[in-house]
C-alpha cells in the first residue's frame, strides 16, 4: 500500500486553539481523520514535533521508504538549513504545505529554505493545503 507521511513542525501541535483568526478552529487530529477518510486507498501517517532534531530523525528515518512526504515545517522554513539538506539527500519526494500565504506575511516569512528541496509548493490554502498535497502525490508522483 502507497505510504505517505505527514510531517508538521513547531506549533502546529497547537491548531485549532493558536491564533484561530489566522489558522482556524481546526486540530489537525480532526483534520487527519477526515483525510483518512479522504483516501481510503492511501495508508497516511502524521508526525509532528516543535524540535528541529526529531523532524530531521523523522526526515532520514522515511526518506528512502516511503512513496510521499507533506511537509509544513512552520517557522523552520525561514531558518533551517539543516531541515533543507536533510530533503535534499532523500529519495521519497516532497510537498512543502503552508497554511496562511508566507510571502503575503512579515518579511522575515518571506525567506523559504524548503521550497527548492521540494517538488511543489502549496500556500494560503489552509488546512485544505494537505488534501491538494496528497493529491498532487497522487496525480503527478504516485500514478503518473
Amino acid at each position: 500500500m502507497v505510504q505517505i507521511i505527514i510531517i508538521n513542525g513547531p506549533n502546529l501541535n497547537l491548531l485549532g486553539v493558536r491564533q484561530p483568526e489566522i489558522y482556524g478552529t481546526t486540530s489537525f487530529e480532526s483534520y487527519f481523520m477526515e483525510l483518512e477518510n479522504y483516501f481510503p486507498e492511501f495508508n497516511l501517517h502524521y508526525y509532528q514535533s516543535n524540535h528541529e532534531g526529531d523532524l530531521l530523525d523523522k526526515i532520514h528515518g522515511v526518506g528512502y521508504r516511503y512513496d510521499g512526504i507533506v511537509l509544513n515545517a512552520g517557522g523552520f522554513t525561514h531558518t533551517s538549513i539543516a531541515i533543507a539538506d536533510a530533503l535534499r539527500a532523500i529519495t521519497t519526494p516532497v510537498i512543502e504545505v503552508h497554511l496562511t500565504n508566507i510571502y503575503a506575511r512579515e518579511a522575515f516569512r518571506h525567506t523559504n529554505y524548503i521550497r527548492e528541496s521540494a517538488i511543489h509548493s502549496i500556500v494560503g490554502n489552509g488546512l485544505e493545503g494537505y488534501r491538494q498535497a496528497i493529491e498532487y502525490l497522487r496525480d503527478h508522483v504516485i500514478n503518473k
